[in-house]
């Protein structure tokens, strides 16, 4: 049940990915790039968020919910920061690269967090 959640919890980074992206584009036409940037951030946000409670985890959203799940965003961004500062600062890693292997690592311990967010611990029987 583990491997499919996380199979699931990809998928739907791939889409928020792809969202956050398609609105930072349309965004930029009309406002200066970190307004676009926060914006699309905020949007694509709020979809992973309602699609991991439905899709990944199938889970009710709840405000209480909504309002932690930021901290799997924050994580993924102190799990890939420090992999990049590994990968490229200390091992020399190609810097087009390391970023893929970042967030290769990044994507169980984000999945972990969101998890415990989303549905706190399950006891496993």
């Amino acid at each position: 049940m583990t491997l499919g959640r996380l199979v699931r919890f990809g998928l739907v980074g791939v889409l928020n990915t792809a969202t956050y992206y398609g609105l930072y584009l349309l965004l930029h036409r009309f406002m200066p790039y970190l307004a676009a940037h926060v914006l699309a951030f905020l949007i694509s946000m709020t979809g992973s968020y309602f699609l991991n409670c439905a899709f990944t985890f199938r889970t009710r959203p709840t405000w209480k919910k909504f309002l932690l799940f930021p901290l799997s965003n924050a994580t993924n961004l102190v799990v890939t920061s420090t992999g990049l500062y590994l990968l490229v600062g200390v091992w020399h890693l190609n810097q087009v690269v390391a970023p893929l292997v970042a967030a290769a690592f990044a994507v169980p311990v984000t999945f972990v967090v969101a998890k415990l967010v989303l549905v706190g611990q399950e006891t496993v029987r």
